[in-house]
């Protein structure tokens, strides 16, 4: 009796655990991701971020796997031992050879870590160089335009740590747009820790251009502080990027990469290129979280960084493969809403694996028509979700929603089929 009545007390949770335990938008995602692979009932999973299912590279993976499996004990040192907090050797040198030949950077493996994915590196970085300070300030993250990835969200153990610039938003044609920063209302003021940009942008798919990157770069430099580039999409891998992109680092910048997206989204292996400082404060950060950084996509993927064709792979498989993908589901979209009066847009696709719907003047929420999809088992992302930091009220943030299409092209167009025929419905 006395077990029975203890167990069934609610737990005290600390601040921290009250943080991290509050529903959020990317808790919400991932729970309707599992239940939809799980359940009974057939969902189209328009909404995470999944890589899609690439022949020609997983027989990549395979082979690689099975070379690790026949050479000597290599499978047994992947799986038996600990690397140093800062990753494996071999895998740092690699990443900085392969950088150092493709873009002439003058880097080292002390400008390398490697770390547990990009939602754990985010989660380091952000907290250790925004939030509560011990002489009382309090510093923040600038996201120079929203929507930006739901993932930051809800990374800071302090409250508050983002703000955010609304954009410029351009009409390129009757259904398409594209965002723009905002330089004349972005402002950096004393209590600005860095400036953080993902390029590829999830979920808009939209790529800042070279002249805007220059510019958040001389802003960043002349305030003192690093910018920040999420390149989770990006070049030189894993490529999925279908216009100019340039890059370029020194050691005001904070390069963070992910093995995600080539395929290997288990394997939790992020990239970070940095100023030898950065690299050692993420070190000491993992020992303590994490103790050491998992092997598997190091060990996977080293030779192929060593050999150049990771390159390949990325400019001739991946790429094109997704950036065929969007077209289709570009035109496919149009197709369905064809003849229709709705002021629909989509986001100009310029990489990433997303496709941003935005219904102007739509007469509900645009979570209100989440939940409306899934009664019809579609599921995507409301945009609420992505506007960290940014505190205007503006209507638009509750008019987009992110539809993923690396899923099977049937599940794809089916789902898309679902979303206008929706969309028709909420407007009628």
């Amino acid at each position: 009796m006395f077990l029975a009545m203890t167990f069934c007390c609610s737990m005290k949770l600390s601040k921290f655990g009250e943080k991290l335990t509050a529903k959020t938008g990317i808790l919400e995602l991932m729970e309707d991701l599992g239940n939809a692979l799980h359940g009974k009932q057939k969902m189209l999973m328009l909404g995470g971020g999944n890589p899609a299912r690439i022949p020609e590279v997983e027989t990549v993976w395979r082979n690689r796997m099975e070379k690790i499996l026949k050479n000597k004990d290599e499978y047994e040192r992947m799986l038996g031992l600990y690397t140093t907090p800062q990753g494996d050797d071999e895998f740092m040198k690699a990443i900085a050879l392969l950088f150092n030949n493709k873009y002439g950077w003058n880097i080292t493996k002390e400008n390398v870590c490697v770390l547990g994915g990009s939602q754990m590196t985010f989660f380091f970085l952000f907290n250790m160089i925004a939030g509560k300070f011990s002489n009382g300030n309090h510093k923040k993250i600038l996201l120079p335009l929203v929507p930006e990835y739901i993932g930051y969200a809800d990374q800071g153990i302090e409250g508050g740590i983002f703000t955010a610039n609304k954009p410029i938003l351009e009409y390129l044609d009757d259904h398409t747009f594209k965002y723009f920063i905002d330089f004349k209302s972005l402002s950096v003021t004393s209590n600005i820790a860095a400036i953080c940009v993902s390029r590829p942008t999830n979920p808009t798919g939209n790529v800042v251009t070279d002249e805007e990157v220059q510019k958040l770069y001389k802003l960043a430099k002349q305030n003192n502080i690093p910018l920040i580039k999420d390149n989770a999409y990006g070049i030189p891998f894993p490529g999925i990027i279908f216009t100019k992109s340039t890059p370029f680092w020194d050691e005001n910048i904070i390069y963070v990469m992910s093995l995600s997206k080539l395929g290997l989204p288990s394997t939790r292996t992020s990239i970070v290129i940095a100023k030898p400082e950065v690299v050692k404060n993420l070190s000491s950060i993992n020992a303590i979280v994490h103790l050491s950084t998992a092997t598997v996509g190091q060990h996977l993927v080293t030779p192929l960084i060593q050999s150049g064709e990771i390159l390949h792979i990325s400019q001739k498989t991946i790429k094109p493969f997704y950036e065929k993908k969007a077209k289709s589901a570009i035109e496919y979209f149009h197709k369905q809403m064809n003849n229709s009066s709705i002021p629909y847009y989509l986001h100009k696709a310029e990489g990433a694996l997303f496709l941003w719907l935005w219904c102007k003047d739509l007469p509900i929420t645009s979570y209100q028509f989440y939940q409306r999809l899934k009664k019809q088992h579609v599921l995507v992302v409301p945009g609420e979700y992505f506007f960290p930091g940014f505190d205007e009220s503006w209507k638009h943030t509750r008019e987009c929603i992110r539809i993923t299409y690396s899923q099977d092209k049937a599940i794809v167009l089916e789902g898309l089929k679902s979303i206008a025929n929706e969309l028709k419905s909420v407007y009628k």
